[in-house]
């Protein structure tokens, strides 16, 4: 689909502003006051699409809704926005569900249903809103216990009979509890953990082109040579999203991290914004609306931003849960580390120096260790160096 901003008119915009008044986040016009306007013999009525304006209310009312669902907030639907709000108006009883390999469903209504099998103790992943085959296989289970046909396609009888039921487990997130679990067993040690780095598009955008794409894309290959040489020393196995000379979607790096089954997934990018004042590293990890969130990403996330912070002269933009198709579709916890504002001179200027990229390497590589260390045996942030936890690592072999 062609992109819709604020000026926009059309059919397009007719169906986006009936998404987002089905969403009651932009108000539904007024009925006319005046008699003669109900007077009107309907088969003379000619709709004219281009009487239908992407307005400032419009605008508005999608920046709204892209905060609300954790998406890029820049007012403009693209094609991520306009999923979402097809996924948001879907309501769980409104269409049947079951697990499509080739085109899994997505919506509301799928991680309404997680929602409730979690709470009735058989989903244990993430509620990310996608009938997947942790999905199919929890809807499944339920229906075997409770004399339904398994078949893993939620219609009228199972929805029926999973509104009938009550909450069974409580106490925090199972999927939490997984992922948190899986650390603790997994040891500190870093020897043997498998690592996904994925660098950005470096220059694949309309705010960088020329010498600064070439900039971008020397940073993020140069950031990801520096740490996975760190975690090689460090005993750990590495695996890059791509290639040098391609350029997959999101949606497609997701997916070889999870053909890997790696522990973790490390994304490097730049930022871009029209306004060159924009600048600072920020940090993300997958949390949605439903209330659900990758903990181990939160946490991951979290030490990075500050160990780069306390290492380098960027500024802290802190750490942020969003539903970005790269964080919504690894299996695995990760965490987007947005280095810095490539559109910046500052950040430019600094993500150029070699001293800045090897104090972000090694300040990624500390918080993967201090993730792990769960809390024992740490140091305040900004101290730990590479050689001592080099010398930790090799003496714990």
């Amino acid at each position: 689909m062609r992109l819709l901003r604020l000026g926009d008119r059309g059919s397009a915009v007719a169906e986006v502003k009936a998404l987002l008044r089905q969403l009651e986040v932009l108000d539904t016009p007024a009925e006319p006051t005046d008699p003669d306007a109900f007077a009107l013999d309907p088969d003379t009525i000619v709709f004219d699409p281009d009487t239908i304006v992407f307005d400032e209310a419009t605008d508005q009312a999608v920046r709204a809704f892209q905060q609300q669902r954790g998406l890029l907030v820049d007012g403009i639907v693209g094609p991520a926005t306009y999923r979402v709000l097809l996924e948001a108006s879907y309501r769980l009883g409104t269409r049947i569900l079951l697990y499509r390999l080739s085109a899994p469903m997505q919506g509301d209504d799928v991680a309404t249903l997680q929602a409730r099998l979690q709470n009735l103790g058989y989903y244990t992943a993430l509620v990310d809103g996608t009938f997947n085959e942790a999905t199919h296989a929890a809807l499944c289970a339920y229906q075997s216990e409770f004399g339904l046909n398994p078949d893993g396609i939620c219609g009228p009888v199972t929805l029926r009979s999973l509104q009938l039921l009550g909450t069974r487990v409580s106490g925090g997130s199972p999927h939490a509890i997984r992922e948190e679990e899986n650390v603790r067993r997994s040891g500190p040690q870093l020897s043997g953990k498998r690592i996904i780095i994925d660098p950005g598009n470096g220059g694949n955008h309309q705010y960088s082109t020329g010498a600064l794409a070439q900039l971008e894309s020397d940073v993020l290959w140069d950031l990801c040579a520096r740490l996975e040489g760190r975690m090689a020393a460090a005993g750990m196995e590495t695996s890059l999203s791509r290639a040098a000379d391609q350029n997959p979607d999101n949606a497609e790096r997701a997916a070889v991290a999870n053909s890997i089954d790696a522990d973790l997934m490390i994304s490097f990018r730049c930022a871009h914004y029209h306004n060159n004042l924009a600048n600072g590293v920020a940090t993300f990890y997958f949390g949605s609306q439903h209330g659900s969130a990758s903990a181990i990403g939160q946490s991951l996330a979290g030490f990075i931003d500050r160990e780069i912070v306390a290492r380098t002269p960027l500024r802290d933009c802190r750490s942020h849960r969003r539903t970005w198709d790269l964080l919504r579709l690894t299996r695995m916890p990760i965490a987007q580390i947005d280095v810095g504002y490539i559109t910046n001179e500052h950040d430019a200027e600094a993500l150029s120096d070699p001293r800045v990229r090897d104090a972000i390497a090694e300040a990624t590589l500390v918080a993967v260790k201090r993730l792990y260390l769960l809390g024992k045996n740490d140091q305040p942030t900004g101290t730990y160096t590479f050689a001592e936890l080099l010398a930790a690592e090799q003496l714990a072999r």
